[in-house]
């Protein structure tokens, strides 16, 4: 068990203790899609949301999101973060969102770009739910990571 970073000698779950690594700048892009009714992309694209601009709402919950990723996440550290950006686009099947977060600390930023996306997704959902709620979070995945001792990772 001592090869998994997150398990002490017991295997019980531990917090990593990352005080001895370099400080680096480190980013991370993560992507999900939340798929919606045609209807539902035509009240978006016309800004016709019962419940106002879902777009914005998804974006503010987003950048949100990845500042409280330790709060959600029990062994995610608290970092500094230094920028968040996220992108939301009504698309033909519903919403692609995209976020991108960057750090100069210890540990890499993932899991707060896929808080972003995550969060984003559930915003989108709450906003425009009363035009369908059969929407559906899809596809939330890390799609590259840089900085740090692996440097550079693209998804393949």
């Amino acid at each position: 068990m001592s090869e998994l970073t997150h398990l002490d000698e017991s295997g019980a779950a531990r917090m990593v203790d990352v005080s001895g690594k370099d400080v680096s700048v480190r980013t991370a892009l993560a992507t999900g899609r939340v798929l919606l009714s045609p209807e539902a992309v035509a009240v978006l694209r016309a800004g016709d949301v019962p419940k106002g601009d879902a777009v914005g709402v998804a974006r503010i919950a987003g950048i949100q999101g990845a500042k409280r990723t330790p709060e959600l996440i029990p062994l995610c550290h608290p970092i500094a973060v230094h920028g968040v950006k996220v992108d939301v686009g009504v698309e033909d099947y519903g919403v692609l969102i995209s976020a991108r977060v960057k750090t100069a600390d210890r540990t890499g930023v993932e899991m707060e770009a896929l808080t972003a996306v995550t969060v984003a997704a559930l915003a989108m959902v709450d906003m425009i739910k009363a035009v369908d709620p059969a929407a559906v979070i899809t596809d939330v995945r890390v799609e590259e990571k840089t900085g740090g001792k692996t440097g550079v990772w693209t998804r393949p």
